[in-house]
């Protein structure tokens, strides 16, 4: 048995788009560049609404002729619902691919069945690799130690990579906000895409005041909790594990306050910010 460790994602699921113009059509409105998605890789990416705030995010990855999208499963519907619209006369087809589990492995490499398609997360080399498993092929094949859902997302709390959903909200939150300009899920080279107006001026013009970081406590954490500094509200806490957290925080007001000696609180707990080790922006010092 390798030291790596799996766990299936029983949130994840997987849309297939095919046809002749999938390529072109796919390239058109996500927010990265598929000339990145060889064969066994993948792309991080997204779809935005026209005014720059990401609807959807998922992974891209190209599969015999076709391109398969793993993203969170109560979206699948929605996804290509959206997706349809901007079809138009293009000849693609969007469909479920409920054939196929999602796992994701980390800590070391897994053996990933023929019949499987393994790629690794395009976020974040640390984050392992993620495995879409067809009906046939278990999560036991992959010669990985078997670990909880739990155990995944508190390797990624650890790494301060967020997720849609749960650690920012989708509809509402703009992709530097959600550090897709530093986990290589936005292409501001690969021309147009739908929000691209927007998100390219935040670029440009370096205007994000949000930002997610991690965060840990003096105390346990709890998914939710408001993060203030006195009265004045920061952000709120997304993923939790234990004492760590991810956060969707005003940065600016955060270091306001911790110039001032202000304490940052989450509920009960007194919190410290951090810097992840693949961030290029700044976070405020305790």
């Amino acid at each position: 048995m390798s030291h790596c460790q799996a766990t299936r994602l029983s949130d994840r699921g997987v849309l297939r788009v095919s046809g002749a113009d999938a390529r072109k059509f796919l390239q058109g409105v996500i927010t990265n560049n598929l000339d990145k998605a060889e064969q066994g890789t993948a792309v991080h990416t997204g779809l935005l609404s026209p005014q720059g705030k990401i609807l959807f995010d998922f992974f891209v990855v190209p599969h015999a002729g076709d391109f398969l999208i793993e993203a969170p499963k109560d979206t699948l519907a929605e996804l290509a619902k959206r997706l349809g619209f901007y079809r138009l006369r293009a000849q693609v087809e969007i469909a479920e691919a409920p054939e196929f589990d999602v796992a994701a492995t980390w800590d070391g490499t897994p053996n990933v069945p023929e019949e499987a398609i393994g790629f690794a997360d395009p976020r974040l080399p640390a984050l392992g690799m993620r495995v879409l498993l067809p009906d046939r092929a278990a999560i036991s094949r992959l010669a990985c130690a078997e670990a909880s859902e739990d155990a995944y997302h508190a390797h990624r709390i650890m790494l301060g990579v967020p997720e849609g959903g749960r650690d920012y909200a989708l509809g509402d939150t703009f992709p530097h906000e959600a550090l897709f300009d530093q986990l290589n899920g936005v292409d501001f080279k690969k021309g147009c895409f739908v929000g691209q107006e927007v998100v390219s001026r935040m670029e440009h013009r370096g205007t994000t005041r949000k930002r997610v970081v991690p965060v840990e406590g003096d105390g346990p954490l709890l998914s939710g909790a408001a993060v203030q500094a006195g009265d004045l509200p920061l952000g709120t806490l997304g993923s939790v594990a234990g004492t760590r957290g991810l956060a969707l925080l005003r940065l600016d007001r955060a270091a306001d306050a911790t110039s001032k000696g202000t304490a940052l609180k989450a509920g009960d707990a007194t919190i410290t910010l951090s810097r992840p080790a693949f961030a290029g922006f700044e976070i405020p010092a305790a």
